[in-house]
């Protein structure tokens, strides 16, 4: 949820960066030249709200690494064993950064590999806000294809540019880390620098408790609500 609403709040912004918006010798295209688009903005939220799930690749027992079933849960323990653990490399700005640009120079080169990643953390997206069939992996797994792949058709229907890409990944992926600096064990954004940030005085959020299902995440799709009616809404 915190990917999509950074999305929305942060794309207008974005767009108005002339590295963003323009061409450069560095960006054969502006990145966020029509990202403002009704259907290009949905895509971007629901693209970055899966990135956001990305730094959680360091925990086999995360949401990410049950997604894809055995796939993702290889890739989880490979990804836990380089990163020293979990809240490790994977929840750093250098992760961001990385994967940022890494995704953006990949879909650059390749279009199928661009496609797949869409696919992938649309499917995360999905999978992060709990649709699916409770009680039911396969039933759920399944529900999560359905869905994905229509909302893929319905975006390359509709003549979304992915250009944008890379910096949906980055921000979603930072996003993560600075929400994850709010509970109570913090993240070591400047890795490889061990020193963690979290909130001072003990204030910092336990993960998975009542406050987080009963207050945050009501509050946190109230506000994507807003965001959406706010950009998308009549003047």
């Amino acid at each position: 949820m915190t990917g999509a609403i950074a999305w929305l709040g942060l794309a207008p912004g974005l767009a108005a960066i002339p590295l963003f918006n323009e061409s450069s010798r560095y960006i054969d295209t502006g990145i966020m030249a029509t990202a403002l688009t009704p259907v290009e903005l949905i895509a971007g939220a629901i693209v970055c709200a899966g990135a956001a799930m990305l730094p959680d690749l360091d925990h086999p027992s995360a949401t990410i690494a049950q997604t894809f079933g055995p796939v993702t849960w290889g890739l989880s323990k490979a990804v836990n064993w380089l990163a020293g653990g979990h809240r490790g490399m994977t929840h750093s700005l250098a992760f961001a950064l990385a994967a940022g640009i890494g995704v953006h120079l990949l879909a650059d080169a390749y279009p199928i590999a661009r496609d797949i990643v869409v696919v992938l953390l649309v499917g995360l997206a999905l999978r992060a806000i709990g649709i699916g069939i409770p009680g039911k992996k396969l039933g759920s797994a399944m529900v999560n294809i359905g869905l994905t792949a229509g909302l893929f058709v319905v975006f390359q229907s509709m003549g979304v540019g992915y250009a944008w890409l890379g910096l949906a990944v980055g921000v979603g992926s930072f996003v993560h880390v600075l929400g994850d600096c709010m509970t109570e064990k913090g993240c070591p954004v400047l890795w490889p620098l061990r020193a963690r940030f979290l909130l001072p005085w003990k204030m910092g959020i336990k993960t998975g408790q009542k406050f987080e299902q009963k207050i945050l995440a009501p509050v946190l799709s109230v506000a994507i609500i807003g965001l959406l009616f706010w950009r998308l809404g009549p003047i």
